[in-house]
Parts: structure tokens; sequence; C-alpha cells
């Protein structure tokens, strides 16, 4: 009796990615709009425990934090799951970021032009560690706008480093920057060590 040997369907490549930046920058609002599924939010109301702890210039009405991070999931075709990572923006929760961070492919950091100075520890962590990253500038209704190249400037960013406009609370424009993120991370690991 002859027997046919059967095929394995070909699993989708399960991805980590970090979507980080500052406080209100909107890393909880990308994980929501993009995911498939329902995310995970590890959201607190803020209370007044955190006057004189959470800077709230220009974001005077957010009302929640999030303490631990946010989860979500999005397919790209049928190769690739994406697991996002949202990691808390205040200082006093960064303490989780080194375990969000392992084995991770690279990192999403939302900039809002009106505190792009918050950018500053996402960008030295993911330097450090030298894991791949870009630059998504978040577009809030009312904020100046900037050239990307100015902002490029502002973070002191290597040429390399990919930076785009997005409105994190679209489907189709956080895909993009996930997007970007795996096509950035993908030429850098084919990339000779040493270039």
């Amino acid at each position: 009796m002859a027997f046919a040997r059967s095929e394995r369907p070909r699993l989708p490549t399960a991805i980590k990615i970090l979507i980080a930046g500052g406080f209100g920058a909107g890393k909880t609002t990308m994980v929501g709009a993009v995911s498939e599924t329902r995310p995970l939010r590890t959201e607190e109301v803020l209370t007044d425990r955190g006057i004189g702890v959470d800077d709230l210039t220009s974001v005077e009405a957010k009302r929640t934090t999030t303490v631990a991070m946010d989860f979500g999931r999005i397919t790209l075709g049928n190769d690739y799951v994406l697991y996002l990572f949202g990691t808390p923006g205040q200082e006093r929760f960064w303490f989780v970021w080194d375990e969000l961070a392992e084995g991770s492919l690279g990192a999403v950091i939302l900039a809002d032009t009106r505190r792009l100075a918050d950018c500053f520890p996402s960008i030295d962590y993911f330097e450090r560690r030298g894991t791949p990253f870009v630059v998504a500038v978040n577009c809030f209704e009312g904020a100046q706008t900037f050239d990307l190249d100015e902002v490029r400037l502002a973070l002191q960013l290597n040429p390399s480093v990919p930076i785009i406009m997005c409105d994190a609370r679209k489907r189709e424009s956080s895909r993009e920057v996930l997007i970007t993120l795996v096509k950035h991370s993908a030429r850098l690991r084919a990339e000779p060590v040493g270039s």
C-alpha cells in the first residue's frame, strides 16, 4: 500500500514589535487601531497621585495611562503575524521595557511634535540595545506640523533611520508604519556586519 506524503500548511512567521514613545504619544491608540483582535490594555485612570510626577503639558485631556503594556496582533499577508507590545510612556514604568524588548524584531517610536523631547529616552534605549527602529510622527489635530527633515534634525536621527508621518487612529496608516519597520529590519539583517 502506497502512502502519499501530506504537506503541512506553512505557518506564518511570528514577529514581536514594540510600540514606544513618550507619555500620550498614541501608543495605545495605534495598537488598538491596527490590531485584528481585541487588544489587551493595562490602562488605569490618572489620579491626583500623579501630580508632580506626570507631565500633562499639551495632553491635559488625557485621563488614563498604560501601566504595563498594550498587546495586539495583526497578520500581514499569509507570511507574517505581528505581535504588538505597546510600552508604558512614563519613566516610573520603564522597568518593564527590558522584558518587553526581549526577542523583538524592532520598535516603532511614536513622536508627538508637541512633546518631541519625549522621544529621546526611546531613541536612546533602542540605540543602546542595537534594536532597529523607525520614528512615526503622529499627526495630532491642532499640533504644528513640521517637515520630516526638521524632525530628523531635532531628534538627531541617523539618516538610515526611517521617519514617516502617521495617524495612529487609522488602521491603514498604522499598518504602513509596521510594514516600514519590518522592511527596515530586514534590510539591516541582510547587510554584512560592520556595514
